[in-house]
C-alpha cells in the first residue's frame, strides 16, 4: 500500500488478496447457516423433523463434520463478490454411504453452471475442490445425506475453511486499542430481514409473495379490502442487495478501479478507504421500472410515478462532497443534489416522474485535490436506509385500502376518488376538495382546497388538485402570457460558488397555467449537449443554475441542476401565513396601504439538505398599472438567491396584471367652464391609479349651458322683484298698524272718561266698521322712525301710554 501498486509478498509471507479464509472451527463462524431437514421433504427445504434437529454439521476445532444419519444436513454461506472469483475448500469424503453435494446459487435461487454438483469420494486423504463464482451474490451449499446399511455408521464428510482479514489489509492490529480479528465460530442471532422479506427454512431472507406484506419478521396476508404497496426498502445492510453495485473511480482519469467503494455494516452502508482521497466512491441502485397504482394524468398537479427516500450522514474533516445522481435508461447520470462537508443525519426525497429503468447513484469524494497518499480515510459517508416506492416486481411492507371488485380482487380508486371508510367503495371527492396524499404514503383522502382556489375538474368526477380561482374578489388574476411560450416569468439572482466560478440562479414562474397545465419549466442543457437526455422540471416555480457563456466558452449559457420550488398551489390570500409557510412583509418595500399584496403559496415535495419537509415558495403579486405585461420580478435584497434559509423562496412580482379591475370607483369627473353656451365634462383616473383593465374611462360629455352674464341678469331681476315685494308688504303692514294704534288710543280715552264721570254710560271703543265722528289728528307730522320713538318715550310709569288727542270741536289738547 505504500507504493500504491501490487507487488509479490516477501519470502515467508502470503496474502489472500481480496479473499477470506476460515480455518478455525471451534464453532460455526458468523455468516454460516446450518440447517437439518427430513429426507422426505423435497429439495431439503421443508420443516425440520424432530428426529433431525441435531443432524447438522458439527464444528470440531480444525474442521467441521457432516451428519451420519438419514437426515439431510446443509451448510450454507452467502457472499457478495465485487468481481468474479473462486471458492476453494479442502475436504475428506471417504464413505460412499453418504451422498455429498456442493453447489452454488445466485440471488435468484438459480444454480450456476458447473460440471457436477456431486462430489467424488477421496482416496488419498484431503483433497481440494474449486468452483468459479460470478460477480454479485452467491450462496454456497454443502449438503449431505447418509444411508445406514446393516446398522453400519458411515464416516462423516470433513471440509476446512478459515476466517482472515480482508486484503489488501490497510490497518494494523498491533497498535494500541486496535480491533482484533474476531474469533471464528461465535454464535450470534441471525440478522433481520428488510421490510417485505422474511426468513425461509434456509435461514435466508426471501421476498414475500404478492398479496402479503412483512416488516422483516414474517409474511402476513393483506386484510380484506386492502392491497400490498409494492416497493423496495433497505434498512439492514448484511449483504449488498442484488440490484446494487459498488465501484471506485479514480479522481485523475476516471479509470475503473476494481475494488469496493462501499461496505455493508449491519444497520448502515459506508464508504470504504480508496486508493486515493480524490477517488469517487460509487454506489448504484438500479430499478427496472415502476408500477404506479393508478395512471398518471398529464393534467394533474403532480405527475409522480414513484419516489426514492434515503437517510444519510457524512463525517468530513475537509471539503468532502456527496453527490446524488439519477440516470434514465442507462444514460449518463445527472446530478440532482450535492452536499458539502459534514452533514447531520437527515432524509432526502426525490420524485420520479418517468416510468423507465432508473439508476440512482451516490458518489462520495473526500477531496477534489489530487495528492499522493491518503490523509482523510476517516472521512466517510453513511447510508442508513433507502426506500423506493411503486417498484415493478417489488415487495410490500404495508397494505393500503382499496375498493374490492366483484371478482374478489382489489383495485385502487380512480384519480379524484377515495375509499369511503363506511361503505368500502370509491367515492369522488366533493366539489371544493382535492385528493391529497400520494398512494406511496398510504391511502389518499379528500381535503378542502386552500383560500382563493377551487377544485380542478379535469375529467368527469375527477378532482385531482386545486387550481387558481379566477374569480377572486376585486382582482384580475389572469396570468397567462402566450407570448412567453413555455414561461410566465423569468428572473435571475447573482451568486458565487466557493471556488469563484461565476453563475446565477435562473428562476421561472407561472401563477396560472393554460387549462390546468403548468407553464414554467427549467431544463438541463448540459447532458443534452453531450447527447444524453435533458432533465426538465415542470412546475409553477422552478430553478436552475445558469453559467454565463463567457465563463464556459460555449456559444450559449449552460443550464444545469433544475429543481422544483413549487409543484402544487396551496392557496391565494392577502395574509402573510398559510399552512405553516410565512411570507415576511419586511423582505420587500411596503405596498400601498389601500391595496395589499396578493400572496401565492406553493409547496414542493422535493426535499433538500436543510428541508426535510420539502421546499416552499411565496410570490407577492403587487399592482403597478404602468408595468404592462410580465412586469418585473424581484428577490429580497438581503437574500439575493431568493431564499434566506434554503427552504422557503420569496419573490415580488410587480405587474399591471396584479391590479384590481377598473370600475367607476377608480375615476372622477372634471367639469369644464361654460364657454359659448357649451360645457365639457372629462373623466380622469384617481391618483394613484390602482387598477388595470376592466372598465375604461367614460367618454367626454358635452352639453349646452348658459354664460355667467345671463345668470347675473336673472339674479338682479329676481333680487329687484323680491325687494319690491318686501317694500309692498312693509307698507301694507304699516298701514294696518296705524289703524290698530288708533283703535287702541280710543279705547284708552273712553276708559279714562268713565273714571272721571261715573254717570256717563259705559262705552266700548269704536268697533270695526263704525264711523268715527271724531277724527284723530296728530299734532305734527313725523316720520315713521320718529313716531316709533315717540310711542316708546310717552309710556307712563303706570304702564299706560300718553297720546296727544285733538277733537274737531275744540282746539285744546288734552292728555290722558
Amino acid at each position: 500500500m505504500q507504493t500504491q501498486t501490487c507487488r509479490p509478498c516477501a519470502a515467508g509471507t502470503y496474502s489472500l488478496g481480496t479473499g477470506v479464509r476460515f480455518d478455525e472451527w471451534d464453532e460455526v463462524p458468523h455468516g454460516f447457516a446450518n440447517v437439518a431437514t427430513n429426507l422426505e421433504v423435497d429439495d431439503g427445504f421443508g420443516d425440520a423433523a424432530e428426529n433431525c434437529t441435531a443432524s447438522t454439521w458439527v464444528p470440531l476445532g480444525d474442521y467441521v463434520a457432516s451428519n451420519t444419519d438419514e437426515c439431510t444436513a446443509t451448510l450454507m454461506y452467502a457472499v457478495s463478490l465485487k468481481q468474479s472469483g473462486t471458492v476453494t475448500f479442502e475436504y475428506i469424503y471417504p464413505d460412499s454411504s453418504i451422498v455429498f453435494e456442493f453447489f452454488v446459487q445466485n440471488d435468484q435461487c438459480q444454480p450456476t453452471v458447473e460440471e457436477s454438483r456431486w462430489m467424488r469420494t477421496t482416496e488419498k486423504g484431503w483433497e481440494f475442490h474449486s468452483v468459479e463464482l460470478s460477480r454479485g451474490n452467491n450462496v454456497l451449499y454443502w449438503r449431505t445425506t447418509a444411508f445406514s446399511v446393516w446398522s453400519k455408521v458411515p464416516k462423516p464428510v470433513l471440509t476446512q475453511l478459515m476466517y482472515k482479514w480482508a486484503e489488501p489489509k490497510i490497518c494494523s492490529e498491533e497498535l494500541p486499542q486496535a480491533t482484533r480479528l474476531p474469533s471464528s465460530g461465535v454464535k450470534t442471532r441471525c440478522p433481520p430481514c428488510n421490510p417485505g422479506f422474511a426468513k425461509g427454512n434456509s435461514s435466508t431472507c426471501q421476498p414475500c409473495p404478492y398479496g402479503f406484506y412483512s416488516n422483516g419478521s414474517a409474511c402476513l396476508s393483506c386484510p380484506e379490502g386492502t392491497e400490498p404497496v409494492l416497493g423496495l426498502e433497505y434498512k439492514w445492510w448484511n449483504v449488498l442487495p442484488p440490484n446494487m453495485e459498488t465501484t471506485v473511480l479514480s479522481g485523475i482519469n476516471f479509470e475503473y478501479k476494481g475494488i469496493a467503494g462501499w461496505e455493508v455494516a449491519g444497520d448502515y452502508i459506508y464508504t470504504a478507504a480508496g486508493a486515493s482521497d480524490s477517488d469517487f466512491m460509487i454506489l448504484t441502485l438500479v430499478v427496472p421500472g415502476f408500477s404506479p397504482p393508478s395512471p398518471v394524468l398529464e393534467d394533474t398537479e403532480s405527475r409522480e410515478v414513484a419516489r426514492i427516500t434515503f437517510v444519510f450522514e457524512t463525517f468530513c474533516s475537509v471539503g468532502c462532497e456527496l453527490y446524488f445522481m439519477v440516470g434514465v435508461n442507462s444514460h449518463t447520470n445527472t446530478p440532482v443534489e450535492t452536499w458539502t462537508g459534514s452533514t447531520g443525519k437527515q432524509s432526502y426525497t426525490y420524485l420520479v416522474e418517468k416510468n423507465a429503468t432508473m439508476s440512482f447513484t451516490w458518489a462520495f469524494q473526500r477531496t477534489p485535490y489530487h495528492e499522493a497518499g491518503r490523509r482523510f480515510t476517516s472521512d466517510v459517508a453513511k447510508l442508513y436506509s433507502i426506500n423506493v416506492t411503486n417498484v415493478q416486481g417489488g415487495v410490500a411492507s404495508f397494505c393500503r385500502r382499496c375498493a374490492p371488485q366483484p371478482t374478489g380482487s382489489c383495485a385502487p380508486c380512480s384519480p379524484g376518488s377515495a375509499v369511503d371508510p363506511s361503505s368500502g367503495t370509491c367515492q369522488p371527492c366533493p366539489p371544493g376538495t382535492y385528493l391529497r396524499g400520494h398512494p406511496s404514503d398510504g391511502t389518499p383522502t379528500c381535503h378542502p382546497c386552500g383560500p382563493g382556489t377551487r377544485s380542478n375538474q379535469l375529467r368527469s368526477l375527477c378532482y385531482n388538485n386545486c387550481s387558481l380561482a379566477l374569480a377572486l374578489p376585486g382582482r384580475m388574476l389572469h396570468f397567462e402570457f402566450p407570448s412567453l411560450g413555455q414561461g410566465a416569468g423569468v428572473g435571475t439572482g447573482p451568486g458565487f460558488t466557493p471556488k469563484g466560478l461565476r453563475y446565477s440562479h435562473h428562476f421561472r414562474l407561472s401563477l396560472c397555467g393554460h387549462q390546468g397545465r403548468k407553464m414554467a419549466s427549467c431544463a438541463d442543457n448540459v447532458t443534452a449537449g453531450l447527447g444524453g437526455p435533458a432533465r426538465v422540471v415542470t412546475s409553477y416555480v422552478c430553478q436552475a443554475i445558469l453559467v454565463p457563456s463567457d465563463v464556459t466558452g460555449a456559444r450559449a449559457a449552460v443550464s444545469s441542476q433544475p429543481v422544483s420550488l413549487g409543484d402544487h398551489l396551496l392557496g391565494v390570500t392577502t395574509s402573510s401565513v398559510l399552512d405553516g409557510i410565512v411570507s415576511p412583509p419586511e423582505l420587500f418595500p411596503p405596498s400601498h396601504p389601500d391595496l395589499p399584496d396578493i400572496i401565492f403559496f406553493f409547496r414542493s415535495n422535493d426535499m433538500t439538505q436543510p428541508c426535510s419537509g420539502g421546499r416552499a415558495t411565496t410570490i407577492r403579486l403587487r399592482c403597478d398599472p404602468l408595468r404592462v405585461g410580465i412586469g418585473t420580478l424581484a428577490v429580497p435584497s438581503k437574500c439575493p438567491e431568493g431564499t434566506c434559509d434554503g427552504c422557503t423562496f420569496h419573490f415580488l412580482w410587480v405587474t399591471a396584471e396584479g391590479c384590481p379591475r377598473c370600475s367607476s370607483s377608480h375615476h372622477r369627473p372634471i367639469v369644464g367652464a361654460c364657454i359659448g353656451g357649451v360645457q365639457k365634462t372629462t373623466y380622469v383616473w384617481r391618483e394613484p391609479r390602482l387598477c388595470h383593465g376592466g372598465d375604461g374611462l367614460p367618454p367626454q360629455v358635452i352639453q349646452a349651458c348658459r354664460s355667467v352674464d345671463f345668470w347675473l341678469k336673472v339674479g338682479i331681476s329676481t333680487g329687484t322683484g323680491v325687494a319690491v315685494l318686501l317694500a309692498a308688504l312693509a307698507a301694507y303692514f304699516w298701514k294696518k298698524t296705524q289703524k290698530l294704534e288708533y283703535k287702541y288710543s280710543k279705547l284708552v280715552m273712553d276708559a279714562a272718561a268713565r273714571e272721571t264721570d261715573a254717570t256717563s254710560p259705559d262705552s266700548c271703543a269704536i268697533m270695526e266698521g263704525e264711523d268715527a265722528e271724531d277724527e284723530l289728528l296728530f299734532a305734527t307730522e313725523m316720520s315713521l322712525f320718529g313716531k316709533l320713538k315717540a310711542l316708546t318715550a310717552k309710556r307712563m310709569p303706570d304702564g299706560f301710554d300718553s297720546v296727544p288727542l285733538k277733537t274737531s270741536s275744540s282746539s285744546t289738547d288734552r292728555e290722558l
